[in-house]
C-alpha cells in the first residue's frame, strides 16, 4: 500500500494518526522509566543476590556510575537511529525494526539469573535496550512533526505539550507500580510487566501505520543538506545549545540514582503513608502533568505581556532553576549529615524546582531543535539534541568514576600492604568465612568501636555528632602515628577510618569499619522478596569487631573503597557547575540568530 508522504494541505486539526502515536509513546515510556527507575536499586541491593550463593553488593557510587553509562548509552545511539531514517529506510520502518530489539531486551532483564550469571543478563538486557529505545528516539519526535504541514502548524506546540504529557503520564504510573513490583514480587515480575507493556507500545503504533505521514528517507538530499552550508550553519549553532542543554541532563538524571539513595537516608512518611525511594521519581512526573498547562495557558502568556518569552530565554530561566533544585538537595544532604532525617516533603519540593527546569529547558529545547532543522534533517537534528543527554550523563558517569576509591583486593586472603613486602607490620590479611580483616589498626579499630558504642548509649541510643566525638575517637592513634577518624553519614551508618601507612584520607590504604546503627535502620518487612530471598541463601546479621552479636550497632570491616566526593560535597560540586552553566548562556542566547523551517 502506497502511504502519503507529505501532510494534508487543507489539515486544519490534529492529524489522524496523532493518537496512535502518543497512546505508543505512553506505553513505551511506561516500560523505559519503570525499568529505569528501579535499576540503582536493583544494582545495589538485589543483582547479587540472584546468583546460587551471595556475591558482593554493589557499592553506591558504582551503581550510580552503571545507571548513568546506561543512560548515557541509550541517548547516544539516537544517531545511529536519526541516520537510518533520514538517509535510508524512513522514520516509521525505524521505528517498527527497533522496537522489536527493544522488547527482547525486556525480556533478558525479566530472564535474570535463570541462565547462569545475571550480570551477564543485565548487561545484555541494557544493550538491547540501549539499542532499542536510543535507536527509535528522534524517529519518533520527528515523526510527530512530519505529520504537520503549514495549515496546522500553530498546532505543533500544542501537540508537543501533548507529547511530554503522555511520556510523564506512562513514567508516572510505571514509577509508582514497579518499585512496589520489586519489593514484593521480586525483579523478574518488576523488569517482565515493563517489557509487556513495550510489547503493547509497538502493537499500537504498527494498527496506525496507515494514518500517517511516512516522509521517505533523504537519501543523496539528505546527504547533500546535511553537509551544505546552511546544514552544516543550522547543526553548528545547534550544538552550541545542546552543550548547554548538556550539562542542565547531568543533573537532572540523578533523579535516577543519588537522589535516590538520598531518600532512602530521609523519613519517607507523607500524606499519610510510606513511599519507597524509588517511588519518589514519579513526583516528578505529577508536576509535569500540572507544570504543563498551567506553562502554556497562562505563566507564558501572562510573562510575555511584560517580557516576551523566547524559546532561548525559557530555557535560560530553566538552567537556573536547575540550579536551585540542586542546592537545595545539598543543604538537605548536610542535614542528613548532621545524623538529622529530613521529611521526604523537602525532597518533593527539590522535584518540583526541577521541573519547572525541565519543562522550561527539555520540552522548548525539544521543539526548538525541531523547528530550526533543515526538512530533510529532522530525525539528525532530533538526535543530536538527543546526544546532549548522552553527554551529560557520560559526564556524571566519568565524575562517579573518577571519584571512586579502589578497594585493596586479596589474595588467598593475604595483602603485602602498602610496602608490597610480606613479613612486615603493614601486612593485610582477611578471613573469608567471619569476612573479619587482619591488619594493625585492628586493635586501634575496636577501640574506637568500644568508644562509639559508649557514646551512642549516652547520646539516647543516637550516634554522636563529629564534634562531639572528636574529644575521644579524634585523640585515638593508629599504629602509623595518624589520629582515628570519625565520619557520620546519616542517622544510622557512621564510619571509623585509618588514614593507613600511607598516611593520606581517600586511598586504597584506608582501613576502618562501617558502623551501622540498628535502632536507625527501618526494619525489612519479612514478607519482602528481598527478605525471603535473604532467608534462602542463609545471610545472617554482621557481628560486632569482638566477635559478639551486636545488640545496639554491627560493624563492617573495608580496607580501601569508598568516595574521593561523598554526601553534601557531591552535590554542591553539580550545583556550581550548574551556575556557571546559566551565566556562560546568557551570552549564546542573546546573539543566536535562526530562522523556523517545516516541512511542506
Amino acid at each position: 500500500m502506497a502511504y502519503r508522504t507529505t501532510p494534508d494541505p487543507n489539515q486544519q486539526g490534529m492529524p489522524p494518526g496523532i493518537a496512535h502515536i502518543i497512546g505508543n509513546e505512553a506505553a513505551e515510556r511506561f516500560s523505559f522509566y519503570g525499568m529505569r527507575g528501579i535499576l540503582v536499586i536493583f544494582m545495589s541491593q538485589y543483582l547479587h543476590l540472584l546468583g546460587a550463593y551471595a556475591g558482593e553488593a554493589m557499592p553506591r557510587t558504582e551503581a550510580i556510575e552503571n545507571f548513568h553509562i546506561f543512560v548515557a548509552a541509550v541517548y547516544f545511539t539516537p544517531f545511529l537511529g536519526g541516520l537510518l531514517a533520514d538517509a535510508f529506510f524512513g522514520k516509521y520502518r525505524v521505528i517498527i525494526w527497533l522496537s522489536v530489539v527493544y522488547c527482547m531486551g525486556h525480556a533478558t532483564l525479566a530472564f535474570m539469573g535463570f541462565l547462569g550469571s545475571a550480570g551477564w543478563m543485565l548487561f545484555l538486557g541494557l544493550l538491547l535496550i540501549t539499542v532499542g529505545s536510543g535507536g527509535i528516539k528522534p524517529c519518533v519526535s520527528a515523526h510527530v512533526g512530519d505529520q504537520f504541514g503549514k495549515s496546522n502548524s500553530h498546532l505543533i506546540t500544542k501537540i508537543f505539550n501533548y507529547f511530554y504529557f503522555s511520556i510523564n503520564l506512562g513514567a508516572f504510573i510505571s514509577m509508582l507500580l514497579t518499585p512496589w513490583l520489586l519489593k514484593w514480587w521480586g525483579p523478574h515480575l518488576a523488569f517482565g510487566v515493563p517489557g509487556v507493556l513495550m510489547a503493547l507500545a509497538t502493537v499500537v503504533f504498527w494498527i496506525g501505520r496507515n494514518r500517517y505521514v511516512h516522509v521517505p528517507a533523504g537519501g543523496k538530499k539528505f546527504l547533500r543538506e546535511t553537509f551544505s552550508a546552511a546544514g552544516l550553519k543550522a547543526s553548528g549553532k545547534l550544538v552550541i545549545l545542546f552543550a548547554f542543554v548538556a550539562v542542565f541532563w547531568s543533573l537532572f538524571d540523578q533523579t535516577g540514582s543519588s537522589w535516590i539513595f538520598q531518600a532512602q537516608d530521609m523519613d519517607r512518611n507523607m500524606l499519610g503513608r510510606e513511599w519507597l525511594p524509588s517511588q519518589i521519581q514519579s513526583i516528578n512526573s505529577i508536576f509535569v502533568l500540572a507544570f504543563i498547562p498551567l506553562f502554556t495557558f497562562l505563566i507564558y502568556p501572562a510573562v510575555s505581556k511584560v517580557w516576551k518569552l523566547t524559546a532561548l530565554r525559557k530555557i535560560g530561566i530553566g538552567l537556573s532553576m536547575m540550579a536551585v533544585s540542586f542546592a537545595l538537595t545539598a543543604y538537605l544532604q548536610e542535614r542528613i549529615e548532621a545524623g538529622e532525617r529530613p521529611n521526604i516533603s523537602w525532597q518533593v519540593l527539590a522535584y518540583a524546582l526541577l521541573t519547572v527546569a525541565e519543562v522550561m529547558v527539555s520540552i522548548v529545547g525539544l521543539e526548538f531543535a525541531y523547528t530550526q532543522a533543515p526538512k530533510t534533517m529532522k530525525s539528525m537534528i532530533m538526535s543530536l539534541y538527543l546526544f546532549a543527554v548522552f553527554a551529560g550523563n557520560a559526564f556524571t558517569a566519568v565524575v562517579n568514576r573518577i571519584i571512586q576509591v579502589p578497594e585493596i583486593e586479596f589474595t588467598q586472603g593475604q595483602h603485602p600492604g602498602f610496602d608490597g613486602k610480606t613479613g612486615t607490620d603493614d601486612d593485610l590479611a582477611v578471613d573469608e568465612e567471619s569476612d573479619t580483616l587482619s591488619s594493625p589498626a585492628l586493635e586501634s579499630l575496636q577501640l574506637a568501636f568500644t568508644t562509639l558504642e559508649a557514646l551512642t548509649v549516652d547520646n539516647d541510643d543516637k550516634f554522636p555528632t563529629q564534634e562531639a566525638a572528636e574529644s575521644s575517637i579524634g585523640t585515638m592513634i593508629d599504629p602509623w602515628g595518624n589520629p582515628l577518624q570519625y565520619s557520620l553519614l546519616n542517622s544510622s551508618t557512621a564510619r571509623i577510618s585509618s588514614d593507613g601507612p600511607d598516611g593520606n584520607a581517600k586511598t586504597q590504604w584506608d582501613l576502618g569499619l562501617i558502623i551501622t546503627y540498628s535502632g536507625g535502620q527501618e526494619n525489612e518487612d519479612p514478607d519482602s522478596w528481598l527478605a525471603k530471598r535473604k532467608h534462602e541463601l542463609g545471610l545472617t546479621p554482621t557481628d560486632a569487631p569482638d566477635g559478639k552479636e551486636a545488640a545496639l550497632l554491627s560493624a563492617d570491616y573495608y580496607a580501601g573503597g569508598g568516595t574521593k566526593l561523598e554526601g553534601s560535597t557531591y552535590f554542591w560540586f553539580f550545583t556550581w557547575l550548574m551556575l556557571g552553566t546559566t551565566v556562560l548562556f546568557i551570552p549564546y542566547a542573546y546573539f543566536y540568530k535562526g530562522k523556523t523551517i517545516l516541512q511542506d
